[in-house]
């Protein structure tokens, strides 16, 4: 795929992912969570679906299930100045909420759904300790493999 052909793929995927936004955003104001609130979990799942998932190809919302691993396993934590433990899993629930919506909404499977809450459960302390390690300037830097 050369460059003009990514941007297109992009272009598509993200008018995709603004309605899926949009649905979200509904769904959060029906749950009466304060604007704060939405903004918050809305620049999240923005970030995620628009900006980690085009990273090395552009990859649609529902494979976002499969790629916490790689987001907060390494990318999250290397490239996003504002990483911490803490923001690792309120980013979380935000992703998380975001995947419900889309399972109420039948835009993604219930074992997708299943399989992102079981990545979530069993790797958050791992993630926030990786990240922990990393922000820590007394500590080796584990990425740092030279």
């Amino acid at each position: 795929m050369d460059f003009d052909e990514y941007l297109r793929e992009c272009n598509l995927i993200k008018d995709k992912n603004e309605t899926y936004l949009k649905e979200f955003e509904d769904d959060l104001r029906d749950k009466g969570l304060t604007e704060k609130t939405i903004k918050r979990h809305l620049f999240n799942v923005d970030f995620y679906i628009n900006e980690f998932l085009f990273r090395e190809r552009p990859e649609e919302m529902p494979t976002g299930c499969h790629n916490l691993g790689r987001f907060w396993g390494g990318f999250y934590i290397e490239k996003c100045m504002w990483s911490t433990p803490g923001n690792i899993k309120t980013t979380a629930a935000s992703i998380k909420k975001f995947y419900k919506s889309m399972l109420e909404r039948n835009h993604i499977s219930q074992e997708d759904y299943k399989e992102l809450c079981d990545d979530i459960k069993d790797e958050m302390e791992f993630w926030q300790e990786d990240c922990a390690a990393y922000n820590d300037p007394s500590l080796p830097n584990p990425w740092d493999f030279f």
